[in-house]
């Protein structure tokens, strides 16, 4: 996919871009291919970027007395980042993991900090990414305050249709706050 195509994409995706606004952002954008398994982002970095895929997955994840519990997983089209660390300055409670091959675009605090005072659509499209991964975090709270674990199970899979041929059962158990064990009764109930 062309820079062009990838701006064009977000403008469709998230909020209109004017061509200025597109002509700067390919010029400031940083196109990353990197393999499977590749970290962007450890517990206790500082990290200063946002990613948004083009193709391939990732999750953030914690590590809370030597168990890794997913937070969040992102797919082609999705931004993800160290929300903490990339708002705060602080360092990331939080790991972030590529899950297969992955394309992605780097964008840092400063360059979108940048075309956000410079034009106002493209602060515009950050607001609506930002309102849609607090509200995508939110729904995911109120998931395992208030649903059953099949009830989460059979929402994650109307969201993502194909997670379970991307994602590892132990980490989508993890991202809905169950066993491997109950997923597994889950996706196979006796008859």
């Amino acid at each position: 996919m062309t820079q062009n195509e990838i701006v064009h994409t977000l403008s469709q995706t998230y909020s209109p871009l004017s061509a200025e606004c597109r002509k700067e952002l390919m010029d400031k954008m940083t196109i990353l291919s990197l393999p499977k398994h590749t970290c962007l982002v450890r517990e206790g970095q500082y990290s200063d970027k946002t990613f948004y895929l083009i193709d391939g997955c990732a999750r953030a994840y914690y590590l809370k007395d030597g168990k890794d519990i997913s937070d969040w997983f992102a797919f082609e089209n999705e931004f993800i980042s160290s929300i903490i660390s990339f708002f705060t300055d602080t360092p990331s409670p939080h790991y972030i993991e590529l899950l297969e091959d992955s394309t992605l675009v780097a964008l840092s605090k400063d360059t979108i900090d940048g075309l956000s005072n410079q034009y106002h659509d493209f602060e515009r499209l950050i607001r609506v990414v930002v309102t849609q991964t607090m509200l995508r975090q939110r729904e995911r709270i109120s998931s395992i305050l208030f649903h059953t674990a099949s009830q989460r199970y059979a929402h994650i899979l109307t969201r993502y249709p194909n997670i379970t041929r991307r994602i590892p059962l132990t980490h989508i158990a993890s991202y809905l706050g169950i066993t491997l064990e109950t997923l597994s009764r889950i996706r196979n109930p006796k008859s």
